[in-house]
């Protein structure tokens, strides 16, 4: 599912090597542990692409840079010629809108009533007195900006395709190597730290220089190619900028399951049900992923929800999606033509080039096989 801005990143090898093509996508999801304790859960498998790298493959705990599958298995049924792949930012901070969200239901815990002041731990004051104690640290300026996690996850997966890839990815290559993004920050400066990921892979050791310095420059932007979605008019008059195209979203928001959350939320934390709606508690949901993702911590926000809850609104959010970006709509696929089309060109043009070199290679072959099958002179080859 195309959801968000992406980077497109295309390597290839001299068109002697043999065919095949790779098509890769990969999903933000990804942790920080900054400080504090390293912790899961119950909640996370409802996160969707806030959901941390580490809580699907456990595995990039013990090495993240080390690739999964193993090469061999590649290698004994084809060889690379051209890697095209498409690939959401890293790990971002929420949106200035989310914050201003989060702000709002702080104020509502913080409008209780004077805090209780009583011996004892938060929980035992309630799960509202916790969380009117938890630090809201979140700020205007973050914006969905990239964070720190972020680019170490870019650098790692930059690492681990390098692993899987080594034919491709070699020095006589890194030149051929193209990286093109979007304009938004997050996905720029995850570019940038996937090619500060592959400077370590050709330079272990040396501090990476800045990108417009590499042998294969810095990333490219391109609006229209990256987010078609905002260049496509039929897609913004029909689905963006359609204030019924959600209609099914906005009727799941007053729907009985979301209506049961509501209650529950506002019971665990005290305070009236007609002053949460779906909006503030999706994002005091995401508030728990994002703790988890950003400073690798479980804070009081994922107290306040059980796996019921967080199926609730992971169909929520999943409905946003399928309306906004997905199947919904036939003009939501449509949009991507562009991007595709681009790739496949590209691929296509891979296997032109393949083909034309077997061609090659068969004439020089037949030629010499004529020479070695011409009769020999009475006196041998050097009479």
């Amino acid at each position: 599912m195309l959801c968000g801005t992406r980077g497109l990143l295309r390597a290839s090898v001299a068109p002697t090597a043999a065919l095949a093509a790779a098509l890769l996508s990969t999903l933000a999801r990804c942790s920080l542990p900054e400080r504090g304790d390293l912790r899961t859960t119950a909640l996370s498998p409802y996160f969707g692409t806030k959901t941390r790298y580490e809580d699907v493959n456990p595995g990039l705990l013990l090495d993240p840079e080390t690739p999964r599958r193993d090469p061999e298995l590649l290698a004994g049924s084809c060889t690379p010629v051209q890697l095209v792949a498409l690939i959401r930012h890293g790990t971002r901070y929420p949106t200035a809108k989310q914050i201003n969200k989060l702000r709002q239901l702080y104020g509502l815990l913080q409008a209780r009533g004077p805090k209780d002041k009583r011996p004892g731990s938060a929980e035992s004051r309630g799960l509202g007195a916790a969380l009117a104690d938890w630090p809201l640290w979140y700020a205007d300026w973050m914006d969905g900006q990239l964070v720190e996690k972020g680019r170490q996850d870019m650098r790692q997966l930059a690492l681990r395709l390098a692993s899987l890839f080594p034919a491709l990815f070699t020095h006589e290559n890194y030149g051929r190597l193209r990286l093109i993004t979007s304009s938004k920050h997050r996905c720029m400066d995850s570019g940038v730290a996937f090619l500060q990921g592959l400077w370590q892979h050709y330079y272990p050791g040396l501090s990476p220089p800045d990108v417009a310095d590499m042998e294969c420059g810095p990333p490219r932007v391109n609006d229209k190619l990256m987010r078609f979605f905002d260049h496509c008019e039929k897609f913004l008059t029909e689905v963006e900028r359609n204030a019924t195209a959600l209609y099914h979203v906005e009727a799941f928001k007053t729907g009985p399951e979301m209506q049961n959350t509501l209650k529950k939320v506002a019971d665990t934390l005290q305070v009236p049900v007609n002053d949460l709606n779906a909006d503030l508690i999706q994002v005091a949901f995401f508030t728990c992923s994002f703790d988890l993702a950003i400073r690798g911590v479980k804070s009081p926000w994922c107290d306040v929800f059980d796996v019921d809850d967080a199926k609730v609104l992971e169909y929520l959010n999943d409905l946003k999606q399928y309306w906004k970006r997905s199947y919904g709509y036939t003009i939501n696929s449509r949009s991507s033509c562009t991007l595709f089309q681009d790739i496949f060109q590209h691929l296509d043009k891979a296997v032109e080039q393949k083909q034309r070199k077997w061609e090659w290679l068969k004439r020089k072959y037949l030629k010499l096989k004529m020479l070695v099958a011409m009769p020999v002179k009475e006196g041998g080859v050097c009479s």
